[in-house]
């Protein structure tokens, strides 16, 4: 609906949980490092001879020019032992380098396996309101910047920041020493100076990062959201408002992108100044120094090459602190959805659920999906052990919301359900929900094949037991004159097959699942009356030794059940069986001549 879909109406994406510190960043990394600690000290020790190789470079450097500029003609011994020096030197630190990422590379790579294994355990685990509310297109961009921020992280935050900030202590050192301090406090005063430009700058425009990123979320979930109800754009006609409704997102993450980049002209613009200041004035104190005799040519050119190869890193270390940054704040989404605790869970102490008969029982049951609109009001009920109950009632009575209470999708208000005499808060939720299978209303298949989707019902389903649950759920037939059968894809959430297909392919899932209580959740809505009637005889034979809860609009389906019960407003109105309910002449009576009559 238009109204609805308005760029206005969009729901913003997920908030921020707070900043990610550091300290928190490196609590989830480390048991990623210790469980590879001999792997990680390898690494740190080909990472410390690439670092020594590299200090190396201009001393040799310097020896080379030196011997060359002396006029000595006897050099095909010391300049070429020390060009060979040089060279080994360089390769040395490249080679060592290799080493060193080649062995972290398993420790990073296993780490965001790990991560991203354990956000989407996390996802399943949270409750069905998380689920509803969720936009999925902005989780999806949430979990890959956050995956690969960790690996950013991992290896920017070990191998690049700390060695960088020993090399230019380093230095410091030997200029000190084979020069004066004065060479030192240039060198030592540009850093600070970078570092703390650098720090301040990428705060400032940190807060473009997140704009961008919050526009790119909300861009995405709306060119998924769209594509999802590709029927609905096409059943209206509605092509072009989709089209400049989607630009109206582009246009905002256009402009964000546009901040960000103006605000990177700055930083990296305020960086080479400082770093260009710093080369002039020192490569200045060297030459003077030159010209008075008070160093050689070599060492101008190590000062030179020292400059060259500390600033390289140093511009690089604004690239991997801006890098950081940005991780950080790509990691904090997907942090936050592993601080969100799930609203559902066992109960400390919460034992299986020992089902003997699958007796349930709702006593005194409230609940409101918002505080200000309660959908049950103290309802009481009991489906007898191997009995089939019907639930019958106007839209919004609180059918479908019994199926979710009772697989625990949602806490209750008050009351508690039983299960043989036992309170299902109290049970574990695996035992809980193995016990019970549910035909959904909305059925939503896997973008697989049709004995895929019914082998999900078990995956450890032998193939005759699969066959056996396509026979009761009627599919064969069906299925028989398709060119590749049961190998057909359904499409993306089912949309290949008419929805009395996919009812029945959940049908046959479900009892596939072989549970002792079994849920049909208006499971024929969407069948003509020859499917129905094959349906409904196939449930018969299924619920035979069950118990059964059928969720019904239509009632002419549930004639046959031991017991109906009438809801209205949330509340029980009738129960009984279908001829005395008639003769009561109530509720269920009047809802009866109704749907008779539109029968007609």
């Amino acid at each position: 609906m238009r109204g609805m879909r308005s760029a206005a109406k969009q729901p913003e994406p997920s908030k921020r949980p707070g900043a990610t510190s550091l300290k928190q960043t490196l609590a989830m990394l480390w048991p990623y490092l210790w469980q590879f600690k001999y792997r990680v000290l390898l690494a740190l020790l080909a990472l410390v001879g690439a670092k020594a190789a590299v200090l190396l470079m201009p001393v040799a450097l310097k020896y080379i020019v030196d011997a060359l500029d002396g006029g000595q003609q006897a050099l095909l011994v010391l300049p070429v032992a020390l060009l060979l020096l040089y060279g080994g030197l360089r390769f040395a630190g490249v080679f060592f380098g290799e080493v060193r990422d080649a062995l972290f590379g398993r420790v990073t790579e296993h780490a965001m396996r790990k991560l991203g294994l354990r956000v989407f355990q996390h996802l399943h685990s949270l409750e069905l309101a998380f689920h509803l509310d969720r936009q999925t297109g902005g989780i999806s961009r949430d979990i890959e910047r956050g995956t690969n921020g960790l690996s950013f992280l991992m290896r920017f935050l070990m191998f690049n920041i700390a060695p960088t900030l020993f090399e230019i202590l380093a230095v410091a050192v030997i200029f000190a020493a084979l020069f004066s301090p004065l060479y030192s406090l240039v060198t030592v005063l540009a850093v600070g100076i970078y570092i703390f430009f650098t720090v301040v700058i990428t705060e400032w425009r940190n807060k473009y990062t997140r704009e961008a990123n919050q526009a790119d979320n909300t861009t995405n979930s709306r060119a998924i959201d769209s594509l999802l109800n590709y029927e609905t754009v096409k059943y209206f006609n509605n092509e072009q408002y989709e089209a400049n409704t989607y630009d109206s997102f582009l246009a905002k993450w256009e402009q964000a992108r546009l901040k960000n980049r103006l605000s990177l002209l700055a930083l990296n613009s305020g960086q080479a100044l400082i770093i260009a200041a710093a080369i002039t004035a020192l490569m200045w104190l060297a030459a003077d120094e030159v010209v008075n005799n008070a160093l050689t040519l070599g060492d101008l050119v190590m000062v030179n090459a020292y400059m060259i190869q500390l600033f390289l890193p140093l511009n690089f270390l604004g690239f991997v602190y801006r890098e950081i940054r940005r991780a950080l704040t790509d990691l904090e989404n997907m942090l936050g959805l592993l601080k969100r605790q799930p609203a559902i869970t066992d109960t400390p102490g919460a034992r299986p659920l020992q089902l003997t008969q699958g007796e349930i029982r709702f006593e005194q049951v409230s609940f409101a999906y918002q505080p200000a609109r309660p959908i049950l009001h103290q309802l009481s009920f009991t489906v007898p052990a191997g009995s089939k109950v019907a639930v019958v009632g106007a839209s919004g009575a609180g059918k479908s919301t019994l199926s979710r209470l009772l697989y625990r999708f949602y806490p209750i208000s008050a009351g508690a359900i039983y299960i043989d005499g036992q309170d299902i808060s109290k049970v574990t939720l695996d035992s809980l929900r193995q016990a019970i299978a549910i035909v959904p209303q909305d059925t939503v298949l896997f973008n697989s094949s049709i004995r895929d989707n019914i082998r999900y019902g078990r995956p450890d389903a032998s193939e005759a037991e699969i066959d056996q649950a396509i026979k009761l759920a009627h599919l064969r037939h069906f299925i028989d004159s398709l060119p590749q059968g049961d190998a057909t894809l359904v499409g993306e959430r089912g949309l290949k097959v008419s929805g009395g297909e996919k009812q029945r392919i959940a049908i046959a899932r479900a009892m596939l699942k072989g549970s002792p209580i079994l849920v049909f959740d208006e499971a024929t809505s969407a069948l003509d009356s020859a499917s129905e009637q094959a349906i409904l005889h196939a449930m018969r034979e299924v619920s035979r030794n069950h118990t059964s809860l059928v969720i019904a609009h239509r009632l002419s389906t549930i004639t046959d059940a031991d017991t109906i019960i009438v809801l209205k407003n949330g509340q029980l109105a009738e129960q009984g069986k279908h001829d005395a309910l008639l003769a009561a002449n109530g509720e269920y009576a009047r809802m009866w001549q109704l749907q008779q009559k539109q029968q007609h």
